[in-house]
């Protein structure tokens, strides 16, 4: 009986402690003016409080600027036309070959229906861990929310991996109508996988194979996105038609396009790689280099 006299006290101090510790560790995310822009990314201070900063220059990327990805950018644009129309609506990812337009596609998405009120907020993998923080926000806002995580993958155990697989599916809160994920990845399941993996699929007598345990934990998170779509490397053709697309894009003189081709494929030997993004540069350096021929 005495000791709980003595101990009493002391465990309601303690307890009152702890719960001024806990609030004072509880920040906010901290909300721009969002009239300001039409993109904004998520970040954190070093006090480790998070907020959404706006995003001055955004890339004037259109959707026709875009070539050769003519059934990605449809599946795309009708996907994301359905979410601003307040139709039904799935999250995206977007996986494949890298430089093929994944991200761009995102950008000129963005740009085109901006007018209806599609805002973009990209989020770092490592800052997914306060997701469903972030979309608790967005779900108050009128606006249409695109959260957008470029070149995502995790590692085994990494926090944001389960935020994410929360906001996209399974947790007990309904997912906001006005918040889609679109990710863009290299991998198609998000996660590493291993040979050894292979070791625990199970065959019945029948014939059928079933994955194991492991490799259904990493199925799990993709399944999740209604809405897959696959970039393949570009052939020679595709991608010097993306480089004519560019210099036209860059008001390169015909007169003044002579041997490019060569140029071209030369430029993308080197690189080891035809994407869009190889094309995309090429251009830049070969419209740079005509812009310091006709000033000399």
């Amino acid at each position: 009986m005495q000791d709980q006299q003595l101990w009493g006290p002391f465990l309601a101090r303690a307890e009152r402690f702890m719960d001024r510790v806990e609030a004072a560790l509880r920040l906010d995310i901290e909300q721009p003016d969002w009239d300001s822009a039409i993109a904004f990314r998520y970040r954190k201070r070093v006090s480790g409080q998070g907020y959404i900063g706006a995003v001055r220059q955004v890339g004037a990327m259109r959707l026709d600027d875009l070539k050769e990805i003519d059934i990605q950018k449809e599946k795309i644009r009708r996907n994301t036309e359905q979410f601003v129309q307040g139709k039904t609506a799935n999250n995206v990812l977007l996986t494949g070959a890298r430089g093929t337009g994944k991200s761009s596609l995102v950008r000129a998405c963005l740009n085109t229906y901006s007018d209806q009120g599609l805002r973009l907020i990209e989020v770092d993998k490592a800052d997914l861990i306060d997701l469903p923080d972030m979309v608790d926000i967005l779900a108050r806002r009128p606006e249409k929310f695109i959260v957008f995580c470029d070149d995502l993958s995790f590692d085994q155990g990494e926090a944001g991996y389960k935020a994410l697989k929360s906001v996209l599916d399974g947790s007990v809160s309904e997912t906001s109508a006005n918040v889609l994920i679109y990710a863009t990845s290299n991998r198609r399941h998000l996660l590493p996988e291993y040979m050894a993996e292979n070791l625990t699929y199970q065959h019945t007598e029948s014939g059928e194979v079933h994955p194991g345990e492991v490799v259904e934990e990493k199925i799990s998170l993709s399944e999740r996105f209604g809405l897959w779509v696959s970039f393949y490397p570009f052939t020679q053709d595709e991608y010097l038609t993306i480089v004519a697309q560019w210099l036209d894009a860059l008001d390169v003189d015909g007169t003044k396009r002579s041997h490019w081709r060569e140029e071209a494929l030369i430029w993308a030997l080197e690189r080891a790689s035809r994407s869009g993004r190889v094309a995309w540069q090429f251009a830049k350096d070969f419209a740079g280099r005509q812009d310091a021929d006709a000033a000399a």
